[in-house]
């Protein structure tokens, strides 16, 4: 068994200066911690995998492809392969649990 704590990796996350920390690979999947703060910009590209959001805390919209939706804590969101997305209007720090499927490269 693989367990882990959120405060934990966002500690992790924070100290390695970045917005993404991988916490998680697996043959099949990828597991990370993306974190966004109020009124930052999200410079996603479209990715090769099957993503899965989970909004672990925070407040935001995200666009997939034509379709606009907002989010908060407790929200899951699924994003094809392939499709343009990105979070906006942050309006609260964001943290969202993300799982790529296949593992991300």
């Amino acid at each position: 068994m693989k367990a882990f704590r959120l405060d934990e990796l966002e500690a992790e996350r924070a100290a390695n200066e970045g917005a993404y920390l991988q916490f998680l690979r697996e043959r099949n999947m990828s597991v990370g911690l993306y974190a966004l703060s109020a009124g930052e910009h999200d410079p996603q590209k479209p990715h090769d995998q099957d993503e899965v959001y989970f909004v672990v805390s925070g407040r935001a919209s995200i666009t997939v492809g034509l379709e606009t939706t907002e989010v908060a804590r407790g929200s899951v969101v699924y994003v094809p392969a392939g499709s343009a997305h990105k979070f906006h209007h942050i309006s609260e720090d964001l943290r969202v649990l993300v799982v790529f499927s296949p593992p991300e490269a």
